[in-house]
């Protein structure tokens, strides 16, 4: 029946199968699979309205002989490819109690026309005359499936679904019961947000864009943002500020700045994972708690788009860049799924002896994808109450000298100088520092992130960049700050 349905159906769906690992089964990864299939329904509405018969979207759960034999399993086949072969031969592995992403129902009229004669599927796949028109397994007796042979998942079953933590390892990160969490869509922008804790003291908030824009073949652009210090999530997205509003909602805009990457980048889904800690410091909670951490955090986040392709972007103001080189300190090369690692104005925490060098150098000669970008200002001179704050080496300026001369040693740079800016290009634009010069002393710490900073990070050395805003130039993103009450 299934094959037959295939060749049937008006509408032949691309299968979008992911590798297969524990994140299948979460629900999350259902959630996100939901959306490509209906995605891909989506774009042929047109030809195809609904009610069309549609396949190729899933694998079948089926009725077979077989079953007879394996009491307590599943029969799963099907997933027809665009060349008519099935994903699934027909496979009875599973406990009836299975279920993953790739599995889906499909509803089926029990009643049918038999030579003039009404029948019904159990009586037709019952009769050795006739069961070859429904059954290539010869004749299946009891063709249902027993309603009282699945147990209650126990709570330690459950558990390990939401987290893969073990018992006696308190030392690693887990989660809070809130994971996977509940997405809920946001008023104004229809975005997708949940928000969930992992151990020890991390706060985890999660913007996607609506439902309908994961599609298929569609890449995701997962952005790591390490919050600065003393700013809370909400803080960090921004809003419009209100009579009586904490000024702090009104300096980063992160969440209008990703809205306007959005419309610059339809060919990517833009998510933002927004990454903060109980001391809103991440110096000071790798004091606390050192670095080994940090790459699960990262992959606990990229369980919830694990049904799709992802590319990672690290990126992180103020005290926030001290979570990216806590992450560089702990593998030995970073992953090829990070495409880009951006430090808006937070490398204080650069070290070459670290091996933060060598890691971001083999990294970038490793793929003409993978880009570096550094924005800075003079803070050596910048004053505060007529001091300075910072010394001339430990500052961002001082450090990102230190960055690219460690750096030309590898990459020929070539270098733009005005009375606004420093600028260091390598790589064709890959490898980029733009250093902003500071004759009056003033304090640039976050105005260059609200100055476009955020846009531009993403977007410099490709042919994106300066499209529809300037980088320290007036807000591009206006139109897309939430209106919000906040307290």
């Amino acid at each position: 029946m299934v094959n037959d349905i295939y060749r049937a159906a008006e509408v032949k769906l691309a299968p979008a199968p992911i590798p297969p690992s524990p994140a299948m089964t979460t629900v999350p990864v259902f959630s996100n699979h939901n959306a490509i299939v209906r995605a891909q329904r989506t774009e042929q509405l047109k030809a195809h309205p609904l009610g069309a018969l549609v396949a190729g979207h899933q694998k079948d759960v089926v009725i077979s002989a077989k079953l007879a034999a394996s009491p307590g399993k599943v029969a799963i086949y099907g997933w027809h490819q665009t060349n008519g072969v099935p994903i699934q031969p027909l496979y009875l592995g599973h406990t009836a109690a299975w279920v993953d992403y790739s599995q889906c129902i499909r509803l089926v009229q029990q009643k049918m026309l038999v030579n003039g004669h009404t029948k019904t599927i159990a009586e037709v796949l019952a009769d050795p005359a006739l069961c070859g028109l429904l059954s290539d397994e010869g004749v299946i007796p009891d063709a249902r499936y027993p309603t009282n042979a699945v147990r209650e998942p126990s709570v330690k079953t459950n558990a390990v679904a939401r987290s893969s933590v073990k018992d006696g390892e308190a030392d690693k990160t887990t989660t809070d019961a809130s994971f996977p969490p509940h997405f809920v869509e946001s008023r104004q922008f229809k975005e997708r947000l949940a928000s969930f804790t992992l151990a020890p003291e991390v706060k985890v908030h999660v913007n996607s864009p609506p439902q309908e824009t994961f599609s298929a073949g569609k890449k995701v652009l997962l952005i790591f943002y390490a919050l600065p210090n003393g700013n809370t999530t909400e803080q960090t997205i921004g809003k419009v500020l209100k009579p009586g509003d904490d000024w702090h909602y009104n300096i980063q805009h992160i969440g209008a700045q990703t809205r306007f990457l959005r419309e610059l980048l339809p060919e990517r889904t833009i998510v933002v994972a927004y990454l903060e800690n109980s001391l809103k410091s991440w110096p000071g909670w790798r004091r606390k708690y050192g670095d080994q951490r940090i790459p699960e955090i990262i992959a606990k986040v990229k369980e919830l788009f694990a049904a799709l392709q992802i590319e990672t972007v690290l990126s992180g103001h103020s005290g926030g860049g001290s979570f990216i080189f806590g992450y560089l300190n702990t593998v030995e090369s970073i992953p090829d799924d990070v495409v880009r690692i951006a430090f808006l104005d937070s490398n204080y925490a650069y070290d070459r002896a670290l091996g933060h060098r060598d890691k971001l150098a083999r990294w970038l000669k490793a793929s003409e994808r993978h880009f570096l970008v550094v924005l800075a200002y003079n803070d050596a001179v910048a004053l505060l109450d007529g001091k300075h704050f910072v010394s001339a080496a430990g500052g961002t300026w001082g450090k990102s000298h230190e960055m690219q001369r460690d750096l030309a040693e590898g990459f020929k740079f070539t270098t733009q100088t005005n009375a606004e800016f420093q600028k260091f290009s390598a790589l064709d634009g890959r490898l980029l520092l733009i250093l902003k010069e500071n004759p009056e002393k003033k304090i640039f710490h976050t105005v260059q992130v609200e100055r476009n900073g955020f846009i531009h990070c993403l977007v410099c050395g490709t042919p994106d960049e300066g499209k529809g805003y300037e980088y320290f130039g007036e807000r591009a993103y206006s139109k897309w700050i939430e209106e919000l009450d906040a307290k």
